[in-house]
């Protein structure tokens, strides 16, 4: 044999001895991307809220990376790759543009998605029951909740004139989404709908702008990530304009919103860390059916609805999950 070859030959066989990175932690590895801002993201603490209840204790017997990209989508490929490279047992993330990014860097590392829209129209699982890939995890999407919506301002504003809908066109899974269950819920409401259309953040003022010309007295607002993301100048909008406003995302309430009705958010994450479990022990991504919402809540902001000259009707307060006074 020549020299040559016997060294490489020695190189494959080293190489195929040598433990892998995984191998050589003495604790599961799990990668956490977050596309929001850290600091505002409570998410994650109810992520890690899951863990505990299962027993994990981080730092002995479960260790947890944090990335982010501090709310600049543009940032999601590079923090993606960068987490991959740490060679994470799974990695959690939510939002389809997260969601695409880490797909791209992961390879076959199984992927937990905390907070999805719709998965199988974003392509990524052939079906809820079966995803068939290396991503599962739980889509925020339940049947009806755009009537619930719808019913829940009228019960606010029994006389709105018309009912402003604001939605994103830009994004191509959930607005055909949102699109198909408005249509679903005037069949059995009576009600004039305005769509306002929001594809940047430089449109919103020009889209109140718009709402204004309709006059119309009440606001849903479609679930779209961008929406979150805006949340402070949208609740300041409609408190401008006089408007009642409900959205999917308690966040926005928080933000000085009027009123929410959606999943519970902290709960898909608490949910996900189940995921991360069975994944750890074992299972495969493709097996894990990607769950939808089973807890919803109702968060009423008494403080917006008094700075719009709104009284918030007692059967309303009464089916209230959270009060924010």
């Amino acid at each position: 044999m020549r020299r040559r070859d016997l060294v490489l030959l020695l190189g494959a066989a080293l190489a195929a001895a040598r433990p892998s990175a995984a191998q050589q932690r003495p604790v599961p590895l799990v990668g956490f991307l977050s596309p929001r801002v850290v600091v505002e993201n409570s998410s994650i603490d109810a992520f890690r809220r899951g863990l505990r209840e299962l027993g994990y204790v981080e730092g002995q017997t479960i260790a947890v990376e944090l990335r982010s990209s501090e709310g600049e989508n543009s940032r999601l490929a590079a923090v993606a790759a960068e987490l991959a490279s740490l060679k994470p047992d799974v990695i959690v993330t939510n939002g389809e543009p997260a969601i695409r990014a880490v797909k791209a860097a992961a390879g076959t590392i199984p992927i937990v998605m905390g907070v999805v829209g719709d998965p199988v129209a974003a392509g990524f699982a052939q079906s809820l029951a079966h995803p068939g890939g290396t991503l599962t995890g739980l889509t925020n999407l339940g049947e009806g909740l755009v009537g619930k919506r719808l019913e829940l301002l009228l019960q606010m504003v029994p006389d709105p004139g018309c009912v402003a809908v604001l939605r994103n066109p830009e994004n191509r899974v959930l607005d055909p989404v949102n699109g198909q269950e408005i249509t679903a819920a005037t069949q059995t409401l009576r009600m004039v709908l305005k769509p306002v259309a929001v594809g940047r953040a430089g449109e919103l003022d020009t889209a109140f702008a718009e709402i204004a010309r309709h006059q119309c007295k009440a606001l849903l607002v479609t679930s779209d990530p961008i929406f979150v993301g805006l949340r402070v100048r949208l609740a300041e909008l409609a408190a401008q304009g006089q408007i009642a406003a409900i959205y999917d995302n308690r966040e926005i309430v928080d933000a000085g919103g009027l009123m929410s009705y959606g999943p519970d958010v902290h709960d898909l994450y608490r949910r996900a860390a189940l995921y991360v479990d069975k994944i750890l022990k074992g299972a495969k991504p493709a097996d894990l059916p990607i769950e939808q919402p089973t807890k919803f809540e109702l968060v009423v902001n008494l403080k917006a609805a008094k700075a719009i000259g709104l009284t918030v009707p007692p059967a309303l307060l009464a089916r209230a999950d959270e009060i924010i006074e």
